[in-house]
């Protein structure tokens, strides 16, 4: 047995390049909330977007659960992470510290193997398709269309995403005249998802779909809140675009209510348990029929992916990618629309901390 021998974590505060906003939140700077996985002379980090105090999580309440045991045991882990924290409350912040713990020691695990997690997986370095995410509603046009540009024209990447549902479905003409001005920067050829982020109510949000339609958007996520199961189902049922959620999901219960109202599940790694419980939300969706998209974080999606048979895509999202290019060396290149993880025999996900880069943004 190799144990695990530590459970460490640090914070990292990046600033925003400009003000962002969605149709429901507006942030100006992003917190990454990094865990550390000790065993054998051997480093496997994991990750969270969240609050700072996440890391008080996995200080105060699962390092001691997690240390000693095997490294090699991530479901027991898991399992001792969930049962542990009943009293405190699985979702929010303190998921994020399980996903964190259990993605840091998938890590370490594809390290002591000396394999990508690709093939520890039972996947292969194979391409998995990405699509560009962004297109936040404080953006200027002019902003929008740079941005969609250097996805489809600089990187070729050919689907991607902006943001509607403007101050809570309150601004619906400039929502579709953003999205018009979407289609127009990237022709016919490329696919256009939106992302409404809950936003619109459910007879507005099908009105919304039938316009969406006519600019050929294939994807609306989130046209009504997630916690909305009846209007999702409503909007899904109503609209050509295929209806989209499940980001929110915390726990396998949440992503089988889910599977019953939209046509593609949405996962998130970084919230649901990590790699083990993202795994176990793509076969629920598989024994549903469904796709699974990973939400965000993309490189910590991108070899799960490789192994999930009904993964759709990875999320390109602009402020993730920027900060795992800013913190990490090794990552991805989505030139062509694909990201291929594993192709360098890189141990765990392939990602390292750069100490150097990273110092100015650590705040915990």
């Amino acid at each position: 047995m190799t144990a695990v021998e530590r459970i460490g974590v640090r914070v990292y505060t990046v600033p925003t390049e400009t003000p962002e906003a969605d149709g429901t939140l507006a942030w100006d700077h992003t917190t990454l909330v990094l865990a550390e996985a000790v065993g054998a002379g051997h480093l496997g980090i994991g990750w969270t977007y969240g609050a700072p105090a996440t890391a008080g999580v996995i200080t105060g309440e699962l390092a001691g659960l997690v240390t000693g045991r095997d490294a090699h045991d991530t479901a027991g882990a898991n399992e001792a992470m969930n049962r542990a924290v009943r009293n405190t409350g699985r979702p929010g912040l303190v998921a994020g510290a399980i996903s964190a713990v259990d993605l840091a020691l998938w890590d370490l695990r594809g390290h002591l193997l000396a394999l990508p997690l690709a093939r520890l997986l039972g996947g292969a370095p194979r391409p998995v398709p990405v699509y560009g995410s962004g297109g936040f509603t404080t953006y200027s046009a002019g902003r929008t269309e740079r941005q969609l540009r250097s996805w489809t024209e600089e990187q070729g990447i050919p689907r991607v995403k902006i943001k509607i549902g403007e101050s809570r479905g309150t601004r619906e003409h400039r929502d579709l005249k953003r999205v018009r001005a979407a289609r127009a920067a990237i022709g016919d050829r490329v696919e256009l998802y939106t992302d409404a982020n809950g936003g619109y109510r459910r007879k507005q949000a099908v009105r919304i779909g039938a316009a969406l339609a006519g600019e050929g958007v294939t994807w609306f996520e989130e046209p009504v809140s997630s916690d909305d199961l009846a209007g999702l189902r409503a909007v899904r049922d109503a609209v050509l675009p295929d209806v989209t959620a499940g980001e929110y999901g915390y726990d396998l219960p949440y992503f089988a209510r889910m599977t019953a109202v939209v046509d593609c599940l949405q996962a998130d790694a970084t919230r649901c348990g990590g790699l083990t419980g993202w795994l176990r939300a793509a076969a629920l969706a598989e024994a549903h029929g469904l796709d699974v998209s990973a939400h965000c974080a993309p490189h910590l999606h991108a070899h799960a992916a490789t192994a999930v048979p009904n993964c759709r895509h990875l999320e390109w999202f602009h402020d993730h990618v920027r900060i795992e290019r800013l913190l990490f060396d090794g990552t991805l290149d989505p030139a062509g629309g694909t990201v291929t993880p594993g192709a360098d025999g890189a141990p765990g996900h392939g990602l390292r901390l750069n100490p150097a880069r990273a110092a100015a943004y650590r705040t915990a």
